[in-house]
């Protein structure tokens, strides 16, 4: 199991504290084979993922018993969960994203994205979100409609009065 310096975790770590935080979320507790079958992985590999998160503080966790996240824990699965949904977002809602694919991508795009660049992703977001009229900026229809075709779009001139 890889744990970086500095109490930073691998991208498979973060998937495990973001997988029991949701399980907790959903069913109120997070059991071994849960999360193994959320991951698609085998007992043995979540229980040696679980003792490496132990040991550097991340969860709490008694043989057979449930999976609880510490303070710390829980703070780093909430930045993943964070980043996940803002990043579904942007590849759904901005670029018209499949919500399947965008979910996977975001899952890979998540571990890696720099605070610098989430900070802007995210004010972006939240630019385009508002839009005054509440619907889709012409500029992001321009953009879908040259996504579609390689064109792009005439401009529609407003009057300024």
């Amino acid at each position: 199991m890889v744990i970086k310096n500095n109490k930073s975790l691998s991208p498979n770590m973060e998937d495990y504290l973001e997988a029991i935080a949701l399980l907790k979320k959903d069913r109120g507790v997070a059991r071994v084979k849960d999360i193994g079958r959320m991951m698609s992985v085998k007992k043995p590999s979540v229980t040696g993922a679980l003792s490496a998160l132990s040991k550097n503080g991340f969860v709490v966790h008694e043989r057979y018993g449930y999976v609880d996240l510490t303070p710390e824990g829980e703070r780093l699965a909430r930045g993943v969960q964070k980043r996940h949904d803002i990043l579904t977002k942007f590849l759904i809602e901005i670029l018209n994203i499949n919500s399947k694919i965008a979910a996977e991508d975001a899952c890979k795009m998540e571990h890696s994205i720099s605070p610098q660049s989430f900070e802007k992703l995210t004010k972006f977001i939240e630019f385009v979100e508002k839009t005054p009229s509440g619907d889709r900026p012409e500029w992001l229809k321009g953009f879908d409609y040259y996504f579609k075709t390689g064109k792009r779009r005439r401009c529609k001139l407003r009057q300024v009065r």
